[in-house]
């Protein structure tokens, strides 16, 4: 386990506030290389990128065995750490959870609070009881994974607007007791509400860069410690090939300036 333990350390010492880890987020071996290969110290899978790319829909909906295969493919085409996307964790029980992350070769988690098929908010107490449950299962099994803490809020467009932002940081600071080391509220994006989350919580805030969101240099400004691109790339790469695949269809150069 002293590899894992130390890449794990060094993706914990990634999330500074105001100097983000930036994750554009991988879901092959092959968009896992080029992460690396453009420079980024660490690998971040999307769980909806992998699925869709092995033919499944997002929301738990690609077999378990085939998400942890094709994290441990990642793991094993990059040197640097890697966290993978596990969705709410596909109702697995935290020491098997763990136990297949690791044997996959990864080293953080990203689990969401949210059901993924009926699109409800979990309870705030079965959600952190979950991620203690996942930390102290890291614990025994010796590696200290590094927890991101999904707080999906707005992204479900939960209870009236002007109350959402309160409701994050009670969830994110129950997150945080209950042991995750970085809490993600997919989907904010008004700077002002990001910087008081962030001034609130007084630990790692990941962001998602999207369109009409702050972008990255934004982002460290406001005191934000990751920020990731979710399926945001996979998205752009299928657009890139439907446009060549359209220009071949209409007989002309795909290469072509």
């Amino acid at each position: 386990m002293t590899e894992l333990n130390r890449q794990a350390a060094a993706l914990r010492a990634l999330h500074r506030p105001g100097d983000p880890l930036i994750l554009p987020n991988a879901w092959d071996a092959g968009s896992a290389r080029a992460v690396v290969a453009a420079g980024f110290p660490a690998v971040a899978t999307s769980s909806g990128a992998v699925a869709e790319a092995l033919g499944h829909a997002d929301g738990e909906a690609l077999p378990v065995e085939e998400m942890f295969a094709a994290v441990g493919r990642i793991a094993a085409a990059v040197p640097v750490p890697v966290t993978a996307d596990l969705e709410r964790g596909y109702g697995l029980r935290p020491a098997e959870l763990v136990e297949r992350l690791l044997a996959a070769g990864a080293v953080g988690a990203n689990l969401e609070d949210s059901d993924p098929r009926s699109k409800r908010l979990s309870d705030v107490e079965e959600q952190a009881d979950l991620l203690a449950g996942i930390r102290a299962a890291a614990r025994q099994a010796g590696v200290d994974l590094v927890l991101n803490a999904r707080v999906d809020v707005h992204l479900r467009a939960y209870g009236p607007a002007e109350e959402r932002l309160a409701e994050a940081v009670r969830r994110a600071r129950r997150y945080l007791a209950a042991g995750a080391d970085c809490v993600y509220p997919i989907m904010l994006a008004e700077p002002a509400q990001i910087r008081d989350l962030v001034a609130e919580l007084a630990a790692p805030v990941n962001v998602l860069a999207r369109p009409g969101a702050p972008g990255p240099a934004e982002l460290a400004a406001l005191g934000v410690a990751r920020v990731s691109y979710g399926s945001g790339l996979y998205a752009a790469a299928r657009a890139r090939v439907a446009d060549l695949l359209g220009a071949i269809r209409a007989g002309t150069d795909p290469f072509g300036s």
